[in-house]
């Protein structure tokens, strides 16, 4: 489990593509790392397979999740968000995040708004449910606020919509947002809780006697 919150941005220092997996080597600068422990990279839950005294770390990325995220972009001197699982003592800043990427969007628009920057992001249609203004979003693992949604709106053929994010300059500086160009793709994860909210809604008890067999 994670917050959104940043702690270091990685360089990829080797990618290696093998059986329809990929092999990832980065530079976390983490110092005392510990082997099968979670980090989520670019908002992706990895763990770390190996790792030195001086923080490089390596990770595998199966099939599933070169299908499902945008990790499979990934470039030697590409720079990563990264943050380690939460412990029960830290300060939830951001918001619950697991490291599950929904669904990948793309970086439609970038503009200076005085010392911040104003990002629009589009978004597949199915996720339209789980999104409200001013609620939380992770964007390649960062916990964001959306400012504004635009609805109807189309990407290369692809129904959606887009979301406005407003950038503080430390969330600039502090993560890869500053590095993504236009139609750049990112990783996102939206409010777990809508997903639970909505699967309460749509089972009642009625249907869990059905799949115990009770009802008829």
């Amino acid at each position: 489990m994670f917050s959104g919150i940043i702690e270091h941005v990685g360089d990829v220092q080797s990618v290696s593509l093998r059986d329809r997996a990929m092999d990832v080597r980065i530079a976390t600068h983490f110092t005392d790392l510990t082997e099968g422990e979670s980090i989520a990279t670019n908002g992706v839950c990895l763990t770390v397979t190996r790792f030195t005294p001086e923080g490089v770390a390596d990770f595998h990325l199966s099939g599933e999740t070169l299908a499902r995220t945008a990790l499979g972009e990934l470039k030697e001197g590409a720079r990563v968000n990264l943050e380690r699982a939460v412990s029960l003592n830290t300060r939830l800043s951001g918001h619950i995040v697991q490291g599950h990427v929904d669904a990948v969007g793309r970086l439609t628009h970038v503009a200076s708004a005085g010392d911040s920057h104003h990002l629009r992001i589009f978004m597949p249609a199915s996720l339209r449910r789980y999104v409200i203004e001013k609620g939380s979003i992770t964007i390649n693992g960062i916990s964001l606020t959306v400012n504004e949604v635009h609805d109807d709106l189309q990407y290369e053929g692809q129904a959606g919509f887009e979301i406005s994010l407003m950038i503080i300059p430390h969330t600039w500086t502090h993560t890869d947002l500053s590095t993504l160009t236009i139609g750049a793709k990112v990783n996102l994860e939206v409010d777990m809780m809508a997903k639970y909210v909505e699967t309460l809604l749509r089972y009642t008890p009625e249907d869990e006697l059905r799949y115990k067999g009770g009802a008829r």
